[in-house]
C-alpha cells in the first residue's frame, strides 16, 4: 500500500506579534490598504517591509483604522508569521524598509487569543489646535491653525455633553459603515498649553469622523459663534446635517489604545510634547 503523502504532514506553526507603531499621516491615505496600488497608505508600507522580514505575506490588523491625514503615536497591530525573528529583526529590519514617516516603535511575541481590533477596551485620541495670528511652518500638517482666540472653557464644559454612553449619529460621517452608532466616551477634556489647544477625548471605539465631528463643533463654541448647550443638543437631534463642518485631519493623532492587564503591552507613549497636557 502506497503510504498517503500527507499524513503525517502538518500546518506550519504560526507566531503572532504585536506591534506598536508610529506614523506621520500626511502623505497617506489612511491606514487601509487600497484597491488603487496608486494610493499610498500605512498599511501597505507596513505589510511590505514586514513581509520582506518574515521572508512571506503578511497581513496586518490595527486597533483602528485612521483617516486620511490622520497621525498615530501608537498604533497597535498585530499579524501571524512562520518564524519569530526577534524585536530586533521586526524593528530595526522594518525600519530600514519603510519610509521615514513610518515607524515600529516595539515588537512583542503575543497569545493568538490577542487581537489588535477586538481586544482592545478603549481608544485615546488627542485633536490638537494651534491658536496664532499666522500658521506654523514648522508643524504645518501636523496641527490645526486658528487665527480667532479661543474660549477653552467653554469647548470643554461643552464637550461634557457627550461624556457617557449615547447614539452619537449626529457626530458619524455619512459613508460610516458601523452597525451601531451607540459609543462610550470616558472622558473629553479640553486644555490650553500656551497657543496649544488641545482635545484629549477616550471612547471604547470611534465612529468614523466622530472626533472631527466634535472638534467642529467644538471649535464653533470656542470661537462664540454657538453656544456650548449646542453640543448636546446636536447629540440629542442625532442629526449629522444640523452639526458642524469636520475638523481637518492635520491635528488628530490616535495617541493611545488599551488593553486588559494581562496581555502585559509596552507602556504607550502619547507622542509629541505638545500632545502631553495634564489630565484634567
Amino acid at each position: 500500500m502506497t503510504a498517503d503523502p500527507s499524513a503525517n504532514s502538518q500546518e506550519p506553526t504560526e507566531f503572532r506579534i504585536v506591534l506598536g507603531i508610529e506614523y506621520d499621516g500626511s502623505a497617506f491615505s489612511g491606514w487601509q490598504q487600497q484597491l488603487s496600488p496608486q494610493l499610498p497608505t500605512v498599511q501597505h508600507s507596513l505589510q511590505q517591509a514586514l513581509s520582506q522580514v518574515a521572508n512571506h505575506a503578511i497581513k496586518l490588523h490595527c486597533a483602528g483604522r485612521t483617516d486620511r491625514g490622520v497621525h498615530a503615536c501608537c498604533q497597535i497591530a498585530h499579524f501571524d508569521c512562520r518564524f519569530e525573528r526577534g524585536a530586533k529583526a521586526w524593528i530595526q529590519g522594518s525600519n530600514s524598509l519603510l519610509p521615514p514617516t513610518v515607524r515600529v516603535l516595539w515588537a512583542a511575541p503575543q497569545s493568538n487569543e490577542f487581537h489588535a481590533r477586538f481586544s482592545a477596551t478603549a481608544r485615546r485620541y488627542r485633536y490638537v489646535i494651534y491658536e496664532a495670528a499666522v500658521a506654523p511652518a514648522i508643524l504645518a500638517g501636523k496641527l490645526t491653525h486658528v487665527r480667532t482666540e479661543l474660549d477653552t472653557q467653554a469647548m470643554h464644559d461643552a464637550a461634557q455633553s457627550l461624556v457617557g454612553e449615547h447614539d452619537f449619529s449626529a457626530f458619524r460621517a455619512a459613508a460610516c459603515q458601523s452597525k451601531s452608532s451607540n459609543r462610550n466616551v470616558h472622558w473629553a477634556n479640553v486644555t490650553r498649553q500656551g497657543p496649544f489647544i488641545v482635545l484629549d477625548i477616550q471612547a471604547n471605539a470611534f465612529l468614523q469622523h466622530m472626533v472631527r465631528n466634535i472638534a467642529g463643533v467644538l471649535l464653533e463654541v470656542g470661537s462664540g459663534r454657538s453656544r456650548k448647550e449646542w453640543a448636546g443638543e446636536l447629540l440629542a437631534g442625532r442629526d449629522r446635517t444640523l452639526g458642524a463642518a469636520t475638523a481637518a485631519p492635520d491635528g488628530l493623532y490616535l495617541a493611545q489604545v488599551s488593553y486588559p492587564v494581562e496581555f502585559e503591552l509596552p507602556v504607550q507613549a502619547l507622542g509629541p510634547s505638545f500632545l502631553r497636557v495634564p489630565d484634567i
